[in-house]
Order: C-alpha cells, then sequence, then structure tokens
C-alpha cells in the first residue's frame, strides 16, 4: 500500500491512522515497531515528521489465527450478504473473548457460524468485528466477511458516515426536545475501567439526541451516534445529568424498576454498501426487557 504524505510536520504515526481506516494510533505504531512502514525507502519512526511528498509504504502482515474456540449458539441475523452480516446482539452477550469469557462470546458464535468467513487485518485473526457495543446494551453490530468490507466499512465509522441510532431510558426529564452532547471523552483519571467527560488524553465526541416520550421521573430518548468512544451515550447522557436507567457504573448506584444494567439499544443502522455503495439500512425492534421497562413507565403515569 503506497500513500503520499499531504501534511508537512505530521508524526507518521498520526499519518497512518488517519490515512487507513482500519488503523488506530496504536496499531500504526505497533506496524511501524515491527518494520512493517517504509518512509522513502527506509523504515520509519513513529514519531518521524514528515514532509509534503515523502512515499509511505505500508505491508500489512498476513492475518493469524488467534486461539479462539468456535462455539454452537443462536445468532439473530437480520442481514446477510456475501461481504456484510448484522447481528441483533442480545443483552448480556459479551462480544469479545477476554478474562472471565473465553468461550462465551459473540466472536465464538461468529465463528461457528461463519467459519473462515469473516475478515482477518492488522496481523491478527479479528474475526469480523468492525465495531463494538457494550455487553450490556443489545442490539445491532456490523460484522464483515472479508478485509476488503471491513476497510470499507472501518473507513465510514472514521468518517462518521456510518449512521448508528440508539433507543434509551435515562433518569429524569429533559427540558429541550432535542439537543446536542459534545464532549470530549477520555479514560477516567482515578477508575480504569470508566470512561469520562475529561479535556486531556481525550477525543472529540458527539451524541444528537431527541426525546421520544415522556414519564413520570423518566424520558425515552433516541440517540445518533456522529462519533464512536467507548461507553459514549452512558457517559453523555451522564454528564449533562440524565444518566441511563439501570446503569449502576455512570449514574444511580442502585437498580431502578428491575433494571441492573442500561437501558440501551442499538435499534438502527445505515451504510453504503462496500461493494456498489448502495445504502443498507437495517433495523431491530425494541427488545423484551426494553419494552417491559416503558410498560412499567406507562403504569406509573
Amino acid at each position: 500500500m503506497m500513500l503520499s504524505a499531504d501534511l508537512a510536520g505530521e508524526r507518521l504515526d498520526a499519518f497512518l491512522a488517519r490515512s487507513v481506516p482500519e488503523l488506530t494510533r496504536s496499531a500504526a505504531q505497533k506496524l511501524i515497531e515491527e518494520g512493517c512502514v517504509l518512509r522513502n525507502g527506509k523504515p520509519g519512526k513513529k514519531n518521524d515528521k514528515l514532509n509534503i511528498g515523502d512515499e509511505i509504504r505500508v505491508t500489512m502482515p498476513e492475518a493469524k489465527p488467534v486461539d479462539i474456540q468456535p462455539v454452537e449458539m443462536a445468532l439473530d441475523i437480520v442481514y446477510e450478504d456475501e461481504d456484510v452480516v448484522v447481528i441483533n446482539k442480545p443483552k448480556g452477550l459479551v462480544v469479545h473473548p477476554a478474562a472471565g469469557h473465553q468461550d462465551d462470546t459473540l466472536v465464538n458464535g461468529l465463528l461457528h457460524a461463519l467459519g473462515d468467513d469473516l475478515s482477518g487485518i492488522n496481523g491478527e485473526l479479528r474475526p469480523g468485528i468492525v465495531h463494538r457495543i457494550d455487553k450490556d446494551t443489545s442490539g445491532l453490530l456490523a460484522v464483515a466477511k472479508n478485509d476488503y468490507a471491513h476497510r470499507m466499512l472501518a473507513s465510514q465509522l472514521k468518517d462518521h458516515t456510518m449512521a448508528r441510532t440508539y433507543e434509551a431510558v435515562v433518569c429524569g426529564n429533559l427540558k429541550e426536545d432535542s439537543g446536542t452532547v459534545d464532549a470530549p471523552i477520555g479514560r477516567h483519571p482515578s477508575d480504569r475501567k470508566k470512561m469520562c467527560v475529561i479535556q486531556r488524553n481525550s477525543k472529540e465526541a458527539v451524541t444528537h439526541w431527541e426525546v421520544v416520550a415522556r414519564y413520570r421521573g423518566f424520558t425515552h430518548i433516541r440517540c445518533r451516534l456522529e462519533t464512536g468512544r467507548t461507553h459514549q451515550i452512558r457517559v453523555h447522557m451522564a454528564h449533562i445529568g440524565h444518566p441511563i436507567l439501570g446503569d449502576t457504573v455512570y449514574g444511580r448506584k442502585k437498580p431502578e424498576l428491575g433494571q441492573d444494567s442500561q437501558c440501551l439499544h442499538a435499534g438502527a443502522l445505515c451504510f453504503q454498501h462496500p461493494r456498489d455503495l448502495r445504502p443498507v439500512m437495517v433495523f431491530a425492534q425494541l427488545p423484551e426487557y426494553f419494552q417491559k421497562v416503558l410498560e412499567k413507565l406507562e403504569k406509573m403515569g
């Protein structure tokens, strides 16, 4: 892959992360450290300052299978073709294997259902996952079947052209009928498991919201993500004083209305198909747990 520097003074790692959709800054640095990036024919360094016209050659390593076991599980596939699968993930299902969840994740199920028909980029088999949603968030998740589709979808995520819409119930009554939270998000300075609105070591984060229905002490809202930071909607709504119902991490510490995890559902996903750029719009109805919450709120008046 050949690239030409177009901004004088930009660091090599930042340039790669900006120019190659599937690369994060840390992934770009890893490629540079492994000698996979040449600047004008010579191995580059992550903090190299580029000149306009510099030629950058990137060699993507072959994907290496990781030790993840395929596990048979019921997957709610709401869209599928030769390049993309969209899964309606249930609440409680972890996306990627991690400590305590080695063989009961969405990735395990995908490997069983699709086998080799999954993308593998950046030198490691990443079984198709283009973006993630939290364990206790339900809803739509795009999965790429090949590296080309993965790059194209990752590009849409990066330039904010993939539209992701969520439904949530938040605590309290929002004064306005719609609004935007534009506040940078970064790792919490004292609790590394949490994110927070912070200026230092943060990334731009923008969430648009609108009221769907108002109840006594709670509001049903619809959120559209302009960016996709970890825990973005949960952090942003807590930041403006309206944490998501059931979110005991960022909101009220005691469960309410029987909800001990966030009432948050990824209900719509819209993107351009990676092959012919036709619009693909996928929707997932509100799951049973969410509908029960709304029924309780209706009875409360």
